[in-house]
């Protein structure tokens, strides 16, 4: 998984512990710089842009897997009315 991967890069946890419930804060110490950080390399790899006021609803691997699939699935109905 992409974002596991990300997370795991940032954070230094190996990513076969990081599970869809992975608490970002409380297990993998995410702090608000390294939130920052997992915010960009996201953007970067999946060509999205994530809200400043999203980042902080990101507290699991699920939600971040959730929100990116949402942006890629607005950016398909947007692309796709071209």
């Amino acid at each position: 998984m992409q974002i596991a991967s990300i997370l795991s890069e940032i954070s230094g946890v190996d990513e076969q512990d990081i599970k869809p419930q992975t608490d970002l804060a409380k297990d993998l110490d995410i702090d608000s710089i390294k939130a920052i950080e997992i915010t960009v390399a996201i953007e970067k790899k999946f060509k999205v842009s994530i809200r400043d006021e999203d980042v902080p609803k990101i507290m699991t691997l699920r939600q971040a897997v959730e929100l990116v699939e949402g942006l890629l699935a607005q950016q398909g109905t947007t692309h796709g009315s071209k």
